[in-house]
C-alpha cells in the first residue's frame, strides 16, 4: 500500500513558512541541495529542475498534495502547474476553480482522498502542506521527512495546525548537513 509522507522544512521553532507564506530564509547548503537533488528529486519543482539542470526521474513520490497557502506562491508567479512531473492535487474550500487540467482541485475530503489514493498502484503520496492540511490528514501521515533549518522564525504558519491529537512517531534516521541543517526521518509508531 503507498504512504503517505508529510516531506517539509521547518525552523527550530516548527514553522514551515513565515507569516505571510514566506520560505525563502531556509539557508541551503550545497551538500543539502545535492542530497536532496539525488534523494527526492521529485521534490524540486518543475521550473526549476529545467534551471538546475535536473533530469532524474521520480525515486520516491508519484502524487502530491498541497493547500491553497503551498499552491498560491506558484500561482503568484504565473505558474499553474508547480510540480507537473508528479500527479498533483489542491485541497481547497477558498479556490473558486483551478484552469490547468495537471491539477485536480478538492474541495472536499482530504481523509477520503488520501484514504483512495493509498489504495491505487503507484509510489508514495507527498503531503507538501501546509500546516491546516497537516492537521486534518494526520491520522493518515505514515512517514515524516523533516529537514529542521538552523534558524528561527518566530512566527509563521505551524507545521500541524489542528486540533490537539498526540500522535507517536518513530526516529528512523538523523542525518546533519554542513550548514546545521538536520534531515529527520519517523514513522508512524
Amino acid at each position: 500500500m503507498r504512504k503517505l509522507v508529510y516531506y517539509i522544512a521547518i525552523s527550530i521553532d516548527g514553522y514551515i513558512a513565515g507569516p505571510g507564506g514566506e520560505f525563502d530564509f531556509y539557508p541551503v547548503a550545497d551538500d543539502l541541495a545535492a542530497y536532496l537533488n539525488d534523494q527526492h528529486p521529485e521534490t524540486i519543482p518543475t521550473h526549476l529542475r529545467a534551471q538546475l539542470g535536473l533530469d532524474a526521474p521520480n525515486k520516491r513520490f508519484d502524487t502530491v498534495l498541497m493547500g491553497r497557502g503551498t499552491y498560491q506562491p506558484a500561482l503568484d508567479a504565473g505558474i499553474t502547474s508547480p510540480y507537473a512531473h508528479l500527479r498533483q492535487y489542491v485541497i481547497s474550500g477558498s479556490i473558486p476553480e483551478i484552469t490547468d487540467p495537471a491539477v485536480e482541485l478538492v474541495s472536499g475530503d482530504p481523509i477520503g482522498l488520501v484514504q483512495r489514493l493509498k489504495k491505487e498502484e503507484g509510489m508514495d503520496i507527498w503531503l507538501c502542506g501546509g500546516g491546516k492540511l497537516a492537521g486534518s490528514l494526520l491520522p493518515e501521515i505514515d512517514e515524516l521527512i523533516v529537514k529542521c533549518y538552523p534558524v528561527v522564525a518566530g512566527s509563521g504558519v505551524p507545521a500541524f495546525d489542528g486540533e490537539f491529537r498526540p500522535t507517536a512517531f518513530t526516529n528512523t534516521g538523523t542525518r546533519t548537513f554542513s550548514n546545521g541543517t538536520v534531515l529527520l526521518t519517523y514513522v508512524r509508531g
